[in-house]
């Protein structure tokens, strides 16, 4: 990093900018930790044998497509933080 000693607001400004990255990374994090538990439930429920099964299996797919969605927006809209 190049330090402009002539700009006092300069370290501000670069620290504001790694704590946005921190939070996108985090973000991330999250989609992709919900992305795998959905896969999982999906994984368990296997072929529904039950209305109940039906609707969570419909539900957690609909959730599993939402969320999948999401991370990918916040990858394309962020490409320089991954």
């Amino acid at each position: 990093m190049i330090e402009r000693r002539g700009d006092p607001g300069w370290r501000q400004g670069f620290s504001a900018e790694l704590g946005e990255r921190k939070r996108l990374r985090t973000c991330l994090a999250r989609l992709e930790a919900d992305i795998a538990y959905f896969q999982a439930r999906l994984e368990m429920i296997g072929e529904p044998t039950t209305s109940n099964q039906l609707a969570q299996r419909k539900a957690f797919k609909q959730l599993l497509e939402t969320v999948s969605a999401e991370a990918l927006q916040l990858k394309r809209e962020h490409p320089d933080v991954w």
